[in-house]
């Protein structure tokens, strides 16, 4: 069961940024631009309202409104996966199911932040919304921003009770719990790396691809990370991964998407806005994101 997803669910998963207009209003125009320019790009499939998208900035309704103009504007070109998750769990299925209704490949479903859940919590959670929805489902696990880590034996026990729970995104740094994901979930369970440095190196154990904010930048060469090992070609990828480093250590060093969004208004590609509490980084940083970036793609001269 979900074994077609499985297949056609690997690569370079890019999470697209919600775009702003001035007044905070979301650029839908924008928006249809940015998945217009992944999917020609290479994109193997896209993302909205994770991380990146910034979620808890959005109205329940902005986001059922985002998920239905990709749905559209994608038109089956490249698998759609949404990030449903929140910190509330009726709000989380509800999402989970306005997800499956339009069409969606599978439900991105973040880890609930803030109030902190026990390990028993969240398998109830995840269980119970993977109990009430057939669409397959990917946990992402972000223990930087939720203050709690998925345990890989919780991990494990929904993915033996869930048939529609096939992988995971996991920002988690510590190497070792992504190793035992696999070990532990089985070989053809979906491992994702939601960190840049981390790509390649989960790719080297197994992993099915990337969900990689800086995809919002140079989507091209995020996506051939994958494809060239996929090819064999493991120089190239490698070169790749080194490559991008300098990039996405600048595009950390603020709160995500902040760095990011300053840099694609520095692209032309958005109004460079986020909405508050987030704002983007100071005039220094803003400064040294323009000298790296000008190494990797045209900067605006107005910028």
């Amino acid at each position: 069961m979900y074994e077609d997803v499985k297949k056609k669910l690997r690569g370079s998963v890019a999470p697209v940024v919600t775009p702003f207009k001035e007044d905070e209003s979301i650029d839908f125009d924008a928006f249809r631009s940015l998945i217009d320019w992944h999917i020609e790009s290479g994109s193997h499939a896209l993302s909205v309202t994770g991380t990146t998208g910034e979620p808890s900035s959005l109205t329940v309704e902005e986001r059922v409104e985002v998920m239905e103009a990709a749905v559209k504007h994608i038109n089956g070109r490249v698998p759609f996966v949404p990030g449903t998750g929140s910190t509330n769990h009726n709000e989380t299925l509800f999402l989970t199911k306005k997800a499956q209704e339009l069409g969606a490949d599978a439900a991105l479903i973040i880890v609930p932040y803030y109030n902190r859940p026990s390990q028993h919590a969240l398998y109830n959670h995840f269980k119970l919304i993977a109990d009430a929805v057939d669409i397959p489902i990917i946990i992402y696990n972000i223990p930087g921003r939720t203050a709690v880590n998925l345990d890989v034996k919780t991990l494990a026990q929904l993915s033996r009770d869930c048939d529609n729970i096939i992988g995971v995104k996991e920002s988690n740094k510590d190497f070792e719990h992504v190793n035992r994901v696999l070990h532990e979930c089985g070989r053809d369970f979906l491992l994702y790396s939601g960190i840049e440095l981390l790509c390649y190196p989960m790719l080297a154990i197994g992993g099915a691809g990337h969900i990689s904010a800086t995809a919002n930048i140079v989507p091209d060469k995020v996506a051939e990370i994958y494809n060239a090992w996929e090819k064999g070609d493991v120089k190239r990828a490698l070169d790749l991964h080194f490559e991008l480093l300098p990039l996405n250590d600048v595009l950390f060093k603020d709160t995500n998407p902040a760095p990011l969004k300053a840099a694609m208004g520095m692209m032309g590609k958005i109004e460079p806005v986020l909405r508050k509490p987030m704002a983007l980084p100071t005039e220094a940083l803003q400064k040294e994101i323009k000298a790296v970036l000008a190494d990797y793609v045209q900067v605006a001269s107005h910028s």
